[in-house]
């Protein structure tokens, strides 16, 4: 089985969740703990760290991710979904998974893939555990899929459990107010597992996590009492922060980081790393500052990260963000607006099964838009979208495709515009320049 086969397999044998959605959503672990046994448990030959969060948990765990590869470790990272190929979503050292071993998996497990049905999901994460274990890796960063106490990654006892932050998205599978998706993102927790959430919140979304700790008897940190960012400015292209850390008798420390992911929401992001490093260097990590530093100023390199408020010009500024759910785009449109331009261009996609009706109030009219359909099962046909963001006063045009419609905006903008191409994951992903 060639590796072109074995993804022909995957997809049309599997429920995938980024082709159908919700219907591919399978909560529940006995079907990964069946495959991992299968596989003799890999998950549990190596240190891990597991990421949840409704926005940043990607971010952190790249971040994390780089920040280990500097340290010296060897260092797995499990991430969903992928931009160009499969293969992204398991790396080690940045590295991403060999090709043929991903056709050699799935040709030697076929049969069992058949016995079991697992998801599309199921599958990687259990594929991405044997390869972490037959590479040897020091320490595997595990972001959560979905949720949290029911998604798939949930079957490892990591050694450090972060969340980022929790906000409206994936209502159906999660729940329809804040403490309830916030108690499945809980779900992460283990007995006795420290846990790092990067923001305060909601005191209702805040004792949520301070019951599922104290249940589980587990050492509770949040990024917000690491201490406060008291600036922010872009330098060459980077994010730099000035960050008054608290030391442990509460004096101030100030400390100055570069962060090659230049949008400004990573310093809510930042803040659950820095208590995350330090509770790395408590359990026994070796995690120096310069350590800290070179992977902070380093994780699309280091990581092959990508997408986060991506340039991709400069005359006119052209910028990508994957971006996706209400409280992201709120965050990745305060920025654009922030940024100097004549006049501002939106090459925008969506895909058809969320609402979409508050982000699309958060536009401006006064802008030129490109509407655009992924190529994705599930995308909004871009005619349809051009309905429905006329409706709300915006005025544009529609594309097949993302490349089509940002190539009419850097077209029609001047040297001194700005162009914002996003909407959704799916987007950004089918971007030739990516």
């Amino acid at each position: 089985m060639t590796f072109e086969e074995a993804m022909t397999y995957l997809y049309n044998r599997l429920p995938v969740f980024h082709n159908i959605g919700h219907r591919a959503y399978k909560p529940g672990l006995e079907t990964t703990r069946a495959f991992c046994k299968y596989l003799g448990d890999p998950q549990d030959r190596y240190e891990t760290i597991h990421v949840a969060g409704t926005n940043g948990k990607g971010s952190i765990s790249n971040m994390l991710a780089a920040v280990l590869q500097h340290s010296g470790y060897r260092t797995g990272l499990y991430t969903s979904p992928h931009l160009k190929s499969f293969t992204e979503r398991i790396r080690v050292n940045g590295v991403p998974a060999d090709e043929d071993f991903v056709a050699s998996f799935v040709s030697r497990h076929k049969a069992f893939i058949e016995k079991i049905s697992p998801s599309f999901f199921e599958v990687t994460v259990a594929m991405a555990f044997n390869y972490f274990a037959r590479l040897e890796v020091d320490i595997a960063v595990i972001e959560v899929g979905l949720g949290g106490r029911l998604d798939s990654t949930n079957i490892i006892t990591p050694g450090l459990s972060v969340i980022t932050n929790i906000g409206f998205d994936h209502m159906r599978q999660l729940g329809a107010t804040l403490p309830l998706i916030a108690g499945e993102k809980a779900g992460i927790i283990k007995p006795g597992v420290p846990v790092v959430v990067s923001e305060r919140q909601s005191d209702e979304i805040t004792a949520v996590f301070e019951e599922a700790a104290k249940d589980k008897n587990a050492p509770l940190y949040f990024g917000s009492d690491y201490g406060s960012i008291s600036a922010e400015s872009i330098e060459n292209g980077m994010l730099k922060l000035e960050i008054q850390k608290l030391t442990k008798d509460r004096k101030s420390n100030n400390v100055s980081l570069l962060l090659d992911l230049a949008g400004s929401y990573q310093k809510k992001n930042l803040l659950g790393v820095l208590t995350a490093v330090d509770r790395l260097n408590g359990a026994g990590w070796k995690i120096s500052s310069g350590s800290l530093e070179a992977g902070l100023a380093s994780v699309t390199k280091t990581t092959g990260f990508k997408g986060r408020w991506t340039r991709l010009g400069e005359k006119p500024f052209v910028v990508a963000d994957t971006a996706h759910n209400l409280p992201g785009f709120t965050e990745a449109l305060a920025q654009f607006m922030s940024v100097p331009a004549g006049r501002k261009h939106f090459v925008l996609g969506f895909v058809s099964d969320k609402d979409i009706s508050a982000m699309l109030r958060l536009l401006p009219q006064d802008a030129d838009y490109y509407f655009c359909a992924p190529s994705n099962n599930r995308a909004l046909p871009a005619f349809s979208l051009l309905e429905q963001a006329e409706s709300m006063g915006l005025k544009g045009e529609a594309f097949p495709g993302v490349n089509e419609a940002l190539a009419r905006a850097i077209s029609n903008a001047r040297p001194e515009d700005s162009v914002y191409v996003g909407g959704s994951t799916f987007v950004v992903a089918d971007l030739d320049v990516l």
